[in-house]
């Protein structure tokens, strides 16, 4: 087992820099509330400010600007990481809910310095179950080779699953099998799990989301080395039957655009 995973299952305190990079705020919890406390010099990097300008989830907890719906997210995550006792530093690159990949090149830039003197990376796995989750998939699988290209070590690359289409249903918090990338679950004690339940209910504007999914389990591995010009192993997008005009056909476009300017 990769010695930073070994820690983590043994829920040993990391002095090392991890900086966690996710598309929304509420990601970085369902990903590591147990051990956001245990980690000395942990960053977390938003993608996006939470706030999609359809303003449709806005006006369904009464926000009535993008802005404020924002601001109400990271209220929320604040109060999260006050209920984990986790003090990390936040980043949050400001793009749009839904929109990140439409940004990626900056993106892309902004992580090579988030991640210049990283120990290790967490973000999202590519499973085509929301755009932004794949476009931090991507953006720091790139940065990563950034870095590298410049000479500078690449963190170590670890990822969370989120959820995806299997089967014409919803899979929550499990990955796509690959034998080249051992799964590793995360043990919650009895108090990491009513942590990290009381620290899931500090965000309110996502109830109709979270109350889907009663039990969510931690689990990490070593990221994949994706093809990111192929479709994930789903290879159809749950986010399109949401009605959504970021479409996979949409974020494909986008994406190997990025991907093109990314070439040597």
């Amino acid at each position: 087992m990769d010695g930073i995973l070994e820690r983590l299952v043994r829920g040993e305190r990391l002095p090392e820099r991890v900086v966690l990079v996710v598309a929304h705020p509420d990601d970085e919890t369902l990903a590591l509330a147990s051990r956001m406390n245990r980690m000395d010099d942990l960053c977390i990097v938003h993608l996006t400010d939470g706030s999609p300008r359809d303003m449709q989830d806005a006006r369904r907890v009464g926000a009535e600007t993008v802005e404020e719906y924002a601001e109400l997210r990271r209220q929320e995550l604040r109060a999260a990481m006050a209920v984990l006792d986790a003090t990390p530093e936040l980043r949050c690159c400001w793009h749009p809910d839904k929109e990140a990949i439409l940004h990626g090149a900056a993106i892309v830039e902004q992580l090579v310095r988030y991640l210049w003197d990283a120990e290790v990376v967490v973000t999202h796995s590519y499973e085509h179950g929301h755009p932004d989750h794949d476009t931090a998939a991507l953006c720091v699988a790139l940065a990563c080779r950034h870095l590298e290209a410049q000479g500078r070590p690449a963190p170590r690359h670890l990822e969370f699953p989120s959820y995806h289409l299997r089967d014409g249903r919803t899979v929550f918090g499990s990955f796509w099998t690959d034998p080249n990338a051992p799964e590793v679950k995360i043990p919650l004690s009895p108090e990491d799990q009513d942590r990290r339940r009381r620290s899931l209910a500090c965000f309110e504007s996502q109830m109709g989301f979270l109350n889907q999914v009663p039990h969510w389990e931690e689990w990490l591995r070593p990221a994949p080395a994706y093809d990111f010009r192929a479709p994930a192993p789903p290879g159809s997008a749950l986010y399109d039957g949401w009605g959504w005009n970021m479409t996979l056909t949409e974020w494909r476009r986008h994406a190997d655009t990025l991907l093109d300017q990314a070439s040597p």
